[in-house]
């Protein structure tokens, strides 16, 4: 992150989910490049409960959050697709909500910083460190190589907050309409699309370097 930050200046930027995960890439963020934009998408239907989390961890870490937004109002979508779209469409959803805005907005910049780690999906695993695109900025994936048992371990070690809903059970967050809490035994972001064939909102698929293409 600090080589980004000293390559790129102000044309690097990262995104956060502002999760339970998401924790020790904003502290390191704020300990090595605190004047890094941090992006957070806010497609309308997250929990308050990470809105709040977001905020309480933007006052902490004195983060420079960037909020980034569909284009599409709620009214819109209910008037072209109905109601429950991320029923019917979610990869649509996702889209509409996630990756269009966050294209859009990286088109200013040079490097993305993110979070993603191999141990949490199978498309993840083919990422590399450094992903540079055709087009858009550099992908860099610095807790690439993290494990979950070392994401807690930084976590403790410098006695990091939780998400307000990771004790009832929502391991991995995202909009509440297609996030769930995980049983016992299951994968953490089991609670994820649950029900539907989707593991990924679209975000960190498609890459140049991805041996899922």
């Amino acid at each position: 992150m600090q080589w980004a930050w000293q390559t790129y200046g102000h044309k690097a930027a990262a995104s956060s989910s502002f999760q339970t995960q998401s924790v020790p890439l904003l502290h390191l963020i704020s300990q090595t490049c605190p004047k890094m934009p941090v992006m957070f998408l806010d497609t309308g239907f997250h929990f308050p409960e990470t809105l709040t989390f977001r905020d309480e961890l933007q006052a902490r870490f004195n983060l420079n959050l960037v909020i980034v937004r569909s284009t599409v109002e709620k009214s819109q979508l209910i008037a072209q697709y109905g109601e429950g779209l991320y029923r019917r469409d979610p990869d649509l959803c996702c889209y509409i909500h996630k990756v269009e805005p966050m294209q859009k907005t990286n088109s200013g910049f040079q490097g993305w910083i993110s979070g993603v780690r191999r141990d949490q999906t199978t498309n993840r695993q083919g990422l590399s460190i450094l992903e540079p695109q055709d087009t858009g900025p550099l992908r860099i994936h610095p807790m690439l190589n993290w494990t979950k048992k070392e994401v807690w371990e930084y976590i403790d070690r410098h006695q990091l907050p939780a998400h307000p809903l990771f004790s009832n059970g929502y391991l991995s967050v995202g909009c509440a309409p297609c996030t769930r809490p995980v049983f016992s035994g299951q994968d953490e972001r089991a609670g994820r699309w649950a029900g539907q064939d989707k593991a990924e909102c679209g975000l960190h698929i498609g890459l140049k370097n991805n041996t899922e293409g």
